[in-house]
């Protein structure tokens, strides 16, 4: 067993979750301050190799492997993060104004499951105190920023939240992902009616036509999605020209499998389930989306990479990325460099079996 496992996350599960959360950011700051940490990790963590490289809707990525949005809200340490290893990292989901979420508590440790039921209702600092974090510091990472509406907003003005927070990021990531499927926001996910969303994503496509560079726009879809809307939304992203899908959002499923009881569960009550649980609906999604797009949408794989071989089984799914969040918490800091050198082993054992094949 890792350090880790022995010692830091028994300690950090004592706390509860968003506690412990609060904890890991302020430690990851408090790296960045320390002269030759960040070297040193970056340095432990550091797995290259040309077959882990990925040039996607127009990036180059170092790795298939990123931080899902939730982890890093207000784009406080993404650069810190990608010291482990990670070669993106998706902050936010912001919103324009502050907001401070849903009552708490609000996050609940599933052990049993290596789970995580939230319902955070996307608490965010605001969009102008994300940027000014984002902006003054130099990227070693390629960021990603997730957009919402503020829970106040109403969804026939939604789209005004969208387009300011679009707006005001747009110099400062390299890619955007929009996300309307968040289980934890009332009615958020009503912006998936297919006419709403085009709206929506037609406003975006057509803001980015002002600026001198093509930031790529991606769209996050729901695990709980009707096949028939489902089918719709993936029709849109095809005539819209979106970049890519992130696949997927937490559920608000509790699957009939989950070794945590049923009294548990109801004393938690409503919020998005993540983590192992979540893996083969995730799985399933992807190669859905992948087989209905016929490959030509990258996808995004988010949602149950709890091992090195989760993370490979979506990649030859059809996903293009993984992200990991869940994972990261369970596992520990060097989970991408376990998904990173699993990868690149396989990857040469393949190159391997075609030399001798040829």
């Amino acid at each position: 067993m890792s350090f880790y496992s022995l010692i830091i996350k028994p300690i950090l599960f004592l706390f509860p979750a968003e506690t412990a959360h609060r904890m890991i950011i302020k430690m990851l700051k408090l790296t960045s301050k320390i002269p030759l940490i960040g070297s040193i990790i970056r340095s432990c963590n550091n797995v290259s190799s040309p077959s882990l490289e990925r040039e996607v809707f127009g990036i180059k990525f170092k790795n298939p492997v990123g931080v899902a949005a939730g982890l890093d809200k207000n784009g406080e340490c993404f650069n810190e993060l990608s010291d482990f290893g990670f070669s993106f990292v998706e902050i936010g989901s912001v919103t324009p104004e502050f907001q401070l979420g849903n009552p708490k508590p609000r996050i609940f440790r599933l052990p049993k499951d290596k789970a995580i039921i939230n319902r955070m209702g996307i608490p965010c600092n605001g969009v102008r105190s994300v940027a000014n974090n984002i902006k003054n510091v130099r990227h070693r990472t390629i960021v990603a920023g997730s957009l919402s509406k503020n829970s106040e907003t109403s969804n026939e003005n939604a789209i005004k939240d969208f387009e300011r927070v679009f707006e005001m990021l747009y110099d400062f990531v390299d890619f955007f992902v929009l996300n309307i499927s968040c289980p934890n926001v009332k009615d958020l996910d009503k912006l998936q009616d297919t006419d709403t969303l085009e709206n929506i994503v037609n406003r975006l496509m057509s803001l980015r036509l002002f600026y001198d560079d093509n930031k790529p726009l991606l769209l996050k879809i729901s695990p709980d999605l009707e096949k028939e809307q489902l089918d719709r939304i993936i029709e849109l992203v095809m005539k819209s020209g979106l970049d890519g899908v992130v696949v997927s959002n937490t559920t608000r499923e509790r699957i009939s499998s989950l070794n945590t009881s049923p009294n548990e569960l109801a004393q938690i009550g409503q919020g998005g389930l993540s983590g192992r649980p979540l893996f083969e609906k995730s799985l399933n999604l992807v190669r859905y989306v992948y087989e209905k797009t016929q490959g030509q949408v990258p996808i995004v794989a988010s949602g149950g990479i709890m091992t090195p071989q989760n993370a490979k089984e979506m990649l030859d799914s059809g996903a293009s990325l993984v992200e990991v969040y869940t994972g990261f918490i369970y596992e520990g800091p060097s989970f991408c460099k376990r998904i990173l050198k699993y990868l690149k082993k396989c990857s040469q054992h393949q190159s391997v079996q075609s030399a001798t094949k040829s």
